[in-house]
């Protein structure tokens, strides 16, 4: 069954490796036969979050944030893929998600995580796991971590590592599992 799955990317440094991860991600989904758009801060241009976008009069916010919240409405679930920085998330993906709240409620969020050391970024892992529960968008069971990213992936996000694939198959599964669960849920209705 085809889902909506936008992939969040956290980082905007330059030569970012978060993007070979995202790249990895959307093309994956992709190949499953879902819609996996990319959601990237870098081309976004958003300002530091000073109104949320239900802050704004209906038909007032800005552009890009219409077009995020129409796209976040439309989906069945989110893949969020998070740097680690002084262990913790970036900035830029906190900002990003920020900006909304109701537009994740009912819907799973998986979490790909990566860093250029061993650990894969696990610990902004823990801590996002916590932020995207409170964001109404609660992270499956599973992570993606990737350790040693620029030698699992390549820049255009094909990987170079057999055991990403097998990972990676395991935990698009999970997701598809609660994304199509909480989509017939959310058919029926909500709790508020």
């Amino acid at each position: 069954m085809a889902l909506v799955i936008p992939v969040i990317l956290g980082s905007v440094r330059q030569g970012r490796n978060g993007l070979r991860a995202a790249r990895y991600l959307v093309h994956a989904l992709e190949s499953r036969g879902h819609e996996a758009p990319l959601v990237d801060p870098a081309d976004l241009g958003l300002p530091l979050l000073t109104r949320m976008y239900k802050e704004y009069p209906k038909g007032e916010a800005p552009e890009v944030l219409e077009r995020l919240a129409a796209l976040y409405r439309r989906s069945d679930g989110f893949v969020v893929v998070s740097a680690e920085y002084n262990h913790s998330i970036p900035p830029a993906l906190s900002n990003t998600l920020d900006h909304f709240l109701e537009e994740y409620f009912w819907r799973p969020s998986a979490i790909v995580c990566y860093s250029a050391g061993r650990y894969g970024g696990v610990r902004a892992a823990m801590q996002l796991r916590a932020m995207l529960g409170e964001l109404g968008t609660p992270s499956i069971p599973s992570l993606l971590p990737i350790p040693e990213v620029h030698k699992a992936l390549d820049e255009d996000g094909q990987p170079l590592q057999p055991w990403l694939e097998r990972q990676t198959g395991r935990f698009l599964d999970e997701l598809a599992w609660y994304a199509e669960a909480l989509r017939e849920k959310r058919g029926g209705g909500v709790p508020y």
